[in-house]
């Protein structure tokens, strides 16, 4: 039988008894007043948003050096006060569907705030849509991801319908008599919103619709079917799209069953003659976040198309756009956590507790240098798989292999680790983090979606397996990137050890752990080569070397918390 432990001695409590109200008003001591405001931080913005060394770096490194004065000048207007209240109103006034005019004819348009407009005007203008598609330099798709690391700095949403006119052109291309006329205007810098006839516009944006209820990213059970015309190339759809984002952009591939098999097609909003194609905007989702970017469900029915590329070959013609896509889905996962760190950052610089400033707290720090961590490793690998992209359009078959599988390793793999990130960010800022005025509820809502576009994790790490199966170049080109750090670290030798004996029992269970793995063993490997001693032994001792914990902030004692910091932000070391 076991007897109560005894119970440490308490005073006891004394009732509260109310003293005598005072007939004088109590003003506090001299010179207190209770709307005072002390111990907050100063607003971030104005602020740099390309004052990031990883990027800088890895820009260069990757062939984009040219680019980096216009680069700075972005950051600068990126963390503008006018450019971050663009951001914030663009989510706050929320896109509204107006499906008929006051006499009561179809018109199918969705309504953005002003902000939304300047947002996209600076990101047209700046080439972040189609534009490095007719840019001859080298390192042009590497200026465009460094350009979006940067102004996606403002907000999210905005992102949506310059990726797709990004990713548009290279499909587009399966079909030259259409990439003739469109192409041009696909990678014009200029932004012109509204419908009208495409010819007449100074510049397009593309969007895409692949997914239907019934099957998701399974588009192969798709419904809406296309008849072919009596002109050459010609067809009508008639179907229900499921998730198609950015409806008032001007053309749309869209994937229909043909009668020989699924096929892409080119749909515009507005015929060459002038006349509304059918396109009815059933509604607008309404989503956890990226709120300020519509995404609709629109209904086709004798809706006018054009075949891209052969009858039954739609995926294998769409699937250059979703290459596309899903780097930029990395892009923005690692833009996001670089917001939420410099937001953190500042936070912790100018708030103080216990005696002292956040960030001369030792946990504090080990947060904040964990954070910094998994940003630069987030944005270095960006970079790579940006300067892959770049060299295999320009014909690098090696390049070309290596960006097939490391692409899909990394949307597996930053966009997993960016809603834990955000989410730890926002702990930085406590109660105030979880103010909608703070901003960090928009960028934690945002985080998610990035795993599920394009393609959710599983989606993303089986065709990882997809591609060690049927692409062997692919395999060869990730481990022929690892090995030029072989030797450097011991960690991360046993690593690539692991990895190369866990493909010969891959398997769909396993997957995950896999591409887990892939991607780990890549972003250390790419550290240990480009990054100070500071940065990339924490990282292999953490990620590689099992010496972390389950949450940020539990880098060992020998890490250089200081080296981490002062490189990440800048005075805040």
């Amino acid at each position: 039988m076991t007897t109560r432990a005894q119970e440490p001695p308490y005073e006891p409590y004394e009732p509260y008894e109310p003293s005598e109200p005072s007939e004088e008003p109590w003003n506090g001591p001299e010179g207190y007043a209770t709307h005072d405001v002390t111990n907050q931080p100063p607003p971030v913005a104005p602020y740099d948003a390309s004052d990031d060394t990883a990027l800088l770096e890895g820009v260069r490194r990757e062939g984009a050096g040219w680019a980096e004065d216009g680069l700075r000048r972005l950051g600068r207007r990126a963390g503008s006060v006018e450019a971050q209240e663009w951001g914030d109103l663009a989510n706050r006034h929320e896109p509204v569907l107006r499906t008929h005019d006051r006499y009561g004819n179809r018109i199918d348009e969705v309504e953005y705030h002003p902000s939304w407009h300047h947002l996209m005007r600076v990101a047209v203008g700046e080439g972040l849509a189609g534009a490095p598609w007719a840019d001859g330099r080298a390192g042009a798709h590497v200026a465009r991801t460094a350009g979006g690391l940067v102004w996606g700095h403002t907000e999210a949403g905005h992102g949506c319908p310059t990726s797709m006119t990004y990713a548009a052109v290279p499909a587009l291309r399966a079909q030259p008599e259409l990439a003739k006329v469109y192409e041009p205007l696909l990678t014009s810098r200029e932004y012109e919103p509204g419908l009208r006839t495409p010819a007449d516009k100074r510049g397009l944006l593309a969007g895409m619709g692949m997914t239907e209820k019934q099957g998701g990213s399974d588009v192969r059970t798709n419904t809406t079917t296309a008849t072919a015309t009596a002109e050459p190339g010609v067809y009508t759809l008639r179907g229900h799209k499921w998730f198609t984002s950015a409806p008032m952009c001007d053309v749309f591939l869209v994937l229909a069953q043909a009668p020989g098999g699924l096929s892409c097609f080119l749909v515009p909003r507005v015929l060459p003659d002038g006349t509304r194609n059918t396109f009815r905007i059933q509604r607008l989702k309404d989503k956890l976040g990226n709120r300020s970017n519509a995404s609709s469900e629109p209904e086709f029915d004798g809706t006018v198309a054009w075949l891209v590329g052969p009858e039954g070959q739609g995926v294998k013609t769409i699937i250059e756009m979703v290459n596309c896509t899903r780097l930029d889905c990395v892009m923005s996962s690692a833009t996001l956590m670089r917001k939420t760190l410099v937001e953190a950052g500042h936070h912790v610089r100018h708030r103080s507790a216990f005696g002292a400033r956040l960030v001369d707290q030792p946990l504090m720090r080990n947060v904040l240098a964990d954070l910094a961590l998994e940003s630069e490793a987030a944005t270095t690998l960006t970079l790579r798989l940006a300067g892959a992209a770049d060299r295999a359009v320009r014909g690098d078959t090696g390049e070309a292999a290596f960006r097939r599988i490391a692409t899909a390793v990394g949307k597996y793999w930053v966009t997993k680790r960016g809603p834990a990130f955000t989410a730890e960010a926002l702990e930085c800022l406590g109660g105030n983090g979880y103010v909608e005025e703070s901003g960090m509820p928009r960028h934690y809502r945002e985080a998610p979606l990035l795993s599920i576009w394009e393609g959710s994790g599983n989606v993303n790490a089986l065709d990882v397996l997809r591609a060690l199966g049927r692409s062997p170049a692919s395999a060869h080109a990730l481990f022929g990137e690892l090995a030029l750090a072989r030797g450097a670290d011991a960690r991360l030798d046993a690593a690539a050890a692991r990895l190369e004996s866990g493909l010969t029992e891959a398997s769909e269970t396993g997957a995950r752990r896999l591409v887990e793995l892939m991607a780990l063993t890549l972003q250390a490997s790419l550290l240990v080569r480009h990054a100070p001693p500071a940065v990339a032994d924490a990282f292999c001792a953490t990620r590689l070397g099992g010496d972390w914990g389950h949450s940020f902030g539990t880098l060992p004692d020998t890490a250089d918390l200081d080296g981490i910091l002062a490189r990440a932000l800048p005075g805040e070391g």
